[in-house]
Order: C-alpha cells, then structure tokens, then sequence
C-alpha cells in the first residue's frame, strides 16, 4: 500500500543574500540564519557570528546548527549567523597574502587576494549587515583552515573589525609562516587590545604547529586585560575532524562568565 503525503513544503533555515560586490567586482553571495524569536520591529539586538567558507555546502549549516543548538539551552547569546559564501575556486586567492615560495605558487598561482577580500568584509558586507539586521555591535568571525588563516591576517592587521576570533587550525605554514613569525612583535605591540582569540589545532597540524607555538608563546609572554585568549590543542582530532568540536568549545569559552 502506498503511503500518501499529507503536505510537503521546503525546510527554511535561513536566508541567502546576493550582493554586486565592487570591491571584487563580482556578485557574492550572503547565507543568514536567525535566532528564534528575531524581529525586525522589535528593539532587541543581536551580535553577530561571521563564518568564512560559509556557503550552504561549507561551514555556514554547522556553524549555524552549533549556535541554535546553544541557544536552546542558554549556553550561548541569540545571534545572527552571516556565512561568507566562496564562489568557485576564489577561497584560495581570498583567503591568502601574496607568497614568494615556489611551492605556494604552484599550489596557488593565483594567490594574494586578501587585502582586497578584507576590504569587502569591511566597506559591504559589514555595513550591509548592519543595516538589514538588528545588531547590537558585537562581531565574531569563525575561520579554519586557510579561512584561520585569514582570520588571524585580520586579526593582525584589522582588529577593529571583529571583537572575538575563532581562529583553528590555521595555515600558518603559508608564505613560510611569515604571518605568524610576526606574531612577537604584534602582541607586544597590541598587549592590552580589547579582543578575545580562541585558537585551536588538531594532532596532525604538523605543517603550522611551529608557528603556532610563536603566537602562543607571545601571548603568554606579553598579553594583559582586556586581551584574552586561549589555546586547546584537540589531539583525538585531525585537520578534518577539529571544526565543530573547536568552535563548540570556542563559543563555551568565549560566553564564559557571562
């Protein structure tokens, strides 16, 4: 006997955004998700989580998923989860500096678009979230991977723009490590900046360990209040395994207290 449907309708998770981006001169693309009980007549507030490789197919479900999840219990403030969505094979040339190594080149000879991909999260995508949405100032931004790689480049070079970073297992090993062996002379020179950084790496992140190990020992070495930070090494998981337990345990340590 065959089973008859009573109804079917889509399963709406959030929404997507299409934005003409001039600074990269090409259309990208915005994923959304909601806390219950948003409304845009009402006067209430949210922070905002940023997800890098936050396409529908990436990051930007789980990410989401993770904060609803927290929600429902109180173990984390209602926010508004925006996925940066990538577009083709663009996440390489976005996510990374300009490198001299000849191996960097090969695997990525289009490299060196982050200063520009920076620019977009800063003057539209930003600017845009804040004036659809009821947002109360408070910016995360999740990054794995070369997108932790990206984070921390923004994180050294444009603090201002988020408030707390989820930065894990970054790809410090790109350009010879040059951004993480600059790490020393960044924290002493930004000691007491208002951020939080949650870094995190998995047992088989062999490539950055070393570079990660600077970052952290400048933190320990010279970062005071208001700078907060930590770092979780997840030894029981590997470069793709570490995403959801990481920023899970990322958003436990950065609501801590509050």
């Amino acid at each position: 006997m065959a089973l008859v449907l009573a109804d079917s309708k889509p399963f709406i998770f959030g929404e997507v955004l299409q934005l003409n981006s001039t600074v990269l001169g090409q259309d990208r693309v915005l994923n959304v998700h909601l806390p219950e009980g948003y409304s845009p007549d009402s006067s209430t507030t949210y922070p905002v989580i940023y997800v890098l490789d936050g396409s529908a197919n990436e990051d930007f479900p789980h990410i989401a998923g993770l904060a609803q999840f927290m929600n429902m219990y109180d173990l984390l403030p209602k926010s508004i989860v925006v996925g940066v969505a990538n577009k083709g094979p663009s996440r390489y040339h976005d996510f990374t500096s300009p490198s001299k190594v000849d191996s960097d080149m090969v695997w990525i000879p289009t490299n060196g678009g982050s200063a520009a991909f920076i620019d977009f999260l800063r003057q539209e995508v930003q600017p845009l979230v804040n004036q659809r949405y009821k947002v109360n100032g408070t910016r995360m931004v999740i990054g794995q991977s070369l997108g932790g790689l990206l984070c921390a480049e923004i994180l050294f070079k444009r603090p201002e723009l988020f408030d707390d970073y989820v930065i894990v297992s970054p790809s410090f090993w790109w350009d010879n490590g040059s951004l993480a062996n600059g790490s020393e002379a960044w924290v002493r020179d930004h000691s007491t900046l208002q951020k939080k950084i949650f870094l995190a790496m998995a047992h088989d992140d062999d490539m950055m360990q070393p570079q990660m190990d600077k970052l952290v020992a400048a933190l320990k070495t010279y970062a005071k209040a208001p700078l907060q930070w930590t770092y979780v090494p997840f030894p029981e998981e590997s470069h793709a395994t570490i995403l959801h337990r990481a920023v899970y345990r990322g958003f436990e340590w950065l609501t801590s207290g509050k």
